[in-house]
């Protein structure tokens, strides 16, 4: 059973920053494409950032430029590093994984909250 564990996260000021991280229990290699959403309430959960193994990355454009998603496979680890925040990034976080057998995995949320 793949289990995905989120760290980071918590309460900063507009104009801070957080890193998130989301630790594998099998190698993410093994995860192909891994993903961030986020979701507030009412909402769908909203895909913004994609990193592949090959080193493909995108976002969605209301992340776009301050925040950026690597990956440490030695460390089976996905982050998101999110500099210049807005109360708008208020959201709870997960990464996401899909194996090759299109089975889903999802860390359990992080809880952002951007506010002065």
């Amino acid at each position: 059973q793949v289990q995905l564990v989120q760290s980071g996260g918590g309460l900063v000021q507009p104009g801070g920053s957080l890193r998130l991280s989301c630790v594998s229990s099998v190698s993410i290699v093994d995860l192909g494409q891994m993903r961030w959403y986020r979701q507030t309430p009412g909402n769908e959960r909203e895909q913004i950032a994609i990193a592949t193994d090959g080193g493909y990355r995108d976002y969605a454009w209301s992340v776009k430029g301050r925040f950026t998603a690597s990956r440490d496979n030695s460390q089976r680890t996905l982050y998101l590093q999110m500099n210049d925040l807005k109360p708008e990034d208020t959201a709870v976080y997960y990464c996401h994984g899909r194996d090759y057998w299109n089975n889903d995995y999802w860390g359990q949320g992080s809880q952002v909250t951007v506010s002065s």
